[in-house]
């Protein structure tokens, strides 16, 4: 959103995972989504389909003359297609970057203070990148999706259980009590899942919460989706937590072992966190919060 508004003619192409391709065309700002297939790659056993797909991905990524290459990621898997494509690359210096090595491959870098919010460094890398100041405003810039039809209750909360490190989750037990609070107060608490692990936890969860629903398998754009049309969201540190963010929906994080001044939710709707780096927060602590950013009734 802050170069669709400061860079005249922007033409932007963003290469991201697969998965969330239907994501970035939610925003407009986006020319072309193009797919990065790295997990899957991963876990395929089929050298030939690695070497099709990686090398039509050098076809797109060289068939342009990009004006800058960013790559937020700071990652040695995110710096080798950034110097595929032709154009500077831009990235983090070595104090900031996540991969300190990974700093000496990049034509132009930068450096932040390490005590400011990452959403703040990379905004900051494209505005130092093309020259403009980011306005102090967070617009995420999404399309609202489509509500989805698989929900019938009129108001629901999206509890965010699940995340891809253990200790960042929050004991089910919390979930359990801060589930049957909301259900005492006719609010159906909707558990979203994304593997076998997660879906098993969501359905224990179910059967303590009164009236609780236990998602269908969701794509990411289908999970944007339950989650734009969400009373409110409470959730550990996952990556949906701050989609819901960029949805501008009343948002509670959790915080187990991260630090939430650096990876809390920051937007432009009404946002809380609980807990920190290993101060889990209590059941009634999160609905001390859920009350200052959602009504509830």
């Amino acid at each position: 959103t802050d170069m669709q508004r400061h860079v005249k003619e922007l033409s932007l192409d963003w290469l991201v995972e697969e998965a969330y391709v239907p994501l970035m065309r939610l925003h407009a700002g986006v020319r072309r989504a193009l797919p990065f297939a790295l997990r899957r790659w991963r876990k395929s056993r089929s050298l030939t389909t690695f070497c099709r797909e990686f090398l039509e991905l050098r076809r797109t990524l060289r068939g342009g003359c990009y004006d800058a290459v960013i790559d937020s990621q700071g990652l040695l898997k995110s710096v080798i297609p950034a110097m595929l494509a032709r154009g500077p690359v831009y990235g983090f210096g070595p104090g900031t970057v996540r991969e300190p090595f990974v700093a000496r491959f990049y034509d132009h870098t930068f450096e932040f203070p390490p005590d400011v919010h990452r959403i703040w460094h990379y905004r900051g890398l494209a505005a130092r990148a093309f020259g403009y100041a980011p306005d102090e405003a967070i617009d995420y810039g999404l399309r609202k999706p489509a509500r989805p039809g698989w929900i019938e209750a009129p108001r629901y909360v999206v509890l965010l259980h699940s995340t891809a490190r253990s200790e960042k989750l929050w004991s089910e037990a919390n979930w359990i009590e801060a589930g049957r609070w909301l259900a005492s107060r006719g609010i159906v608490c909707v558990l979203p899942w994304g593997n076998d692990e997660e879906r098993a936890r969501a359905e224990r969860l179910a059967k303590f919460i009164p009236d609780a629903q236990v998602a269908p398998q969701l794509r990411v754009d289908e999970a944007g989706a339950l989650l734009a049309h969400a009373t409110a969201v409470v959730g550990v540190d996952t990556g949906l937590m701050h989609l819901a963010v960029a949805f501008e929906v009343p948002v509670v994080g959790i915080y187990v072992a991260t630090r939430p001044l650096h990876h809390g939710p920051l937007g432009r709707g009404p946002t809380a966190f609980r807990g920190g780096m290993g101060e889990a927060p209590t059941a009634a602590e999160v609905l001390d919060a859920l009350g200052e950013v959602a009504e509830l009734g």
